[in-house]
Order: structure tokens, then sequence, then C-alpha cells
């Protein structure tokens, strides 16, 4: 099984790219955040041309929205929370079925937190902080198994996770209460599958701004773009990649897929 996670920032500006993500690594499972788009006008029928008959999703206007497609049938997981008092669409789940039994999987887009990391001061980062915390709590309460969680999770925990850990412990996704709070959240059972294959070590990104004219010579990164699985799956494991290529698409995301595939 081939899982691919992009945030891919407009859905239906994007199509386009996800056709050639389609036909780039031939997944069979995609989960989508930063859609873009209220579940009425969804392009359920342009997804499915490219072989996903099995969608689950949740949108709203201009901003947020996540979404699982799958070539494979799915079951969606109901009556999840809505996460710090919103209905924003930042969150689906679903039960996938595969030869050694049923797997959950989870398709997160954490808030951004905005630029100040003050909570006092910063609406956006007080929602990001507590985000976390309830996700956190949720998952401690559960104790995941047979479980994959991927997303945006808009935070890089890691040293080299970005391009400069001394210049970045000051600014939004790299604070020590954001990187903390992810810690906590990745301890409640979960593997980070994306270390797993790449050691913590060696520097890892999935996203690259906007900004940067020439992303490739400043590689100006940061690993914004997450893959955990429970321990229970660790050996399922069989390859990860990261399309640094997609960066360089046509009207591209500012973030690449990362590509996790299972043997089950």
């Amino acid at each position: 099984m081939r899982l691919v996670t992009w945030n891919i920032n407009s859905l239906r500006l994007r199509l386009p790219r996800l056709d050639d993500l389609v036909a780039a690594l031939a997944p069979d499972i995609i989960c989508l955040q930063e859609t873009k788009v209220p579940d009425p006008l969804f392009p359920e029928e342009a997804v499915r041309e490219l072989g996903f008959e099995h969608l689950h999703y949740k949108g709203m206007k201009s901003y947020n929205g996540v979404a699982i497609l799958s070539r494979h049938p799915i079951t969606p997981v109901e009556n999840l929370p809505g996460w710090y008092g919103k209905e924003d669409c930042r969150h689906v789940g679903a039960v996938i079925s595969t030869p050694s039994g049923p797997v959950e999987l989870h398709d997160f887009y954490v808030p951004a937190g905005g630029d100040i990391p003050d909570p006092d001061t910063n609406p956006k980062f007080a929602h990001k902080l507590a985000f976390v915390e309830e996700v956190t709590e949720w998952f401690a309460g559960r104790k995941p198994e047979r479980a994959i969680l991927v997303g945006d999770l808009n935070i890089a925990p890691l040293e080299h996770d970005v391009w400069s850990h001394k210049q970045l412990l000051k600014i939004v996704s790299h604070t020590p209460p954001e990187t903390e709070r992810l810690n906590r959240w990745l301890e409640t059972g979960f593997v980070d599958a994306m270390r797993h294959f790449v050691p913590p070590q060696e520097k890892l990104y999935t996203w690259w701004s906007y900004r940067n004219r020439d992303w490739q010579k400043s590689n100006r990164g940061r690993r914004l773009d997450h893959v955990w699985v429970t321990p229970d799956l660790v050996p399922n494991l069989s390859g990860m990649t990261v399309v640094r290529e997609a960066r360089d698409w046509v009207s591209p995301s500012d973030h690449v897929p990362v590509v996790v595939d299972f043997q089950f």
C-alpha cells in the first residue's frame, strides 16, 4: 500500500497537480490538507476519474480542509472532536481494510499559529498550542493501535527539521512550546515513520516558502509534514520518499508530497 500525504494549498486550483502526483507516484491512498473547498463543491467526479472511488472529506470556503482519497474501501471514523471548540475542518479519520486487518488513518491540518510566538498577544498561536494539547489528550485516552497519523502538523520538531535550529528557535513552527507539545503528542503511542528511514542527524524538509525565489539554492526548508505509525505497524514500513521535485511543478504548493510504502 502506497500512502501519500500532501498539503495541496487549494484542491481546485491545483487539481492538475493532483493528476501529476497520481501519474508520478501511483498512490493507493492520498491524504490532502488545506483543500480550501466547501463540501458541496468538492470535485468528486474529477478525483474519481483519477481512480479514487472512495472519498472522505471535510472542507470550508477559502481555508483549511482535509480529505482522504482511496482506491480501497474505507469506513469514515464518525463523531471526531471539533478541537478548540471550532468546526474548522482540520481532521478526518477513516478505517482501511488490509490483508492483515483494519488500519485506522487520521489526516490532520494543525493551525499555523500566526507570526508571533506568544499566546497572550497572538490568539492564533494560543489556538495552535491548545489544539495540539487537546489532540494529545484525546489520543492518550484512546491508546491507538494499528493506526497511521499523517498531515501538515505545522511544527518542525527536531534540530535538523529546519535549515537553522538557532535562527528558528523564536520562529513559529520551531519554538520550544510547539516542539515540546508535538513530541508529547507523538509519545501517546506513535513512531515517526519519516525518521525511521532518515536519521535525526540528517536534514529533512517538506516545505519551502514562496518567498524564496530560488528555493533549491537557499534550501531554507522545514519539515512541517509528518507520517506517524503505531509501533505495531513499524514492521510493515517498507519505504519513504519526500518528493522534492514537486516544488518545481507548475503553480506548485509550498509543501511537497511525502510518500510512505507499507507491506501488508
